[in-house]
């Protein structure tokens, strides 16, 4: 079983820059598939950016250029560099891991680890 726990939100101005982390915990002995994802109000859940166990990456094409994932596997974290934010973007940023990167990528509603959400805000 694992546990993601999600940091690093906050308030910016457009234009800023932040970056998340996602910190995992728990029984896995390699490398799982992880991704963001977002849910701003009246809007549906989406995927922002996923990574798989290998370092293979997808982005939403709305944040490409702006956001980068990445991951540190001895420090079993993920993380999320924000940058040139935007208003759009605020929004409910949750972490999630899958044991298939496919999964992920789909943003199907059964990927197995989810952590809490972090709230980032921009303004303008």
């Amino acid at each position: 079983q694992v546990q993601l726990v999600e940091s690093g939100g906050g308030l910016v101005q457009a234009g800023g820059s932040l970056r998340l982390s996602c910190a995992a915990s728990g029984r896995t002995v390699n490398p799982i598939a992880m991704g963001w994802f977002r849910q701003a109000p009246g809007k549906e859940r989406e995927l922002v950016a996923a990574i798989s166990s290998s370092g293979g990456t997808f982005y939403v094409h709305y944040v490409k250029g702006r956001f980068t994932i990445s991951r540190d596997n001895a420090k079993n974290t993920v993380y999320l560099q924000m940058n040139s934010l935007k208003p759009e973007d605020t929004s409910v940023y949750t972490c999630a891991a899958d044991s298939l990167y496919s999964t992920v990528v789909a943003a199907k509603p059964n990927v197995a680890y989810w952590g809490q959400g972090t709230q980032v805000t921009v303004s303008s």
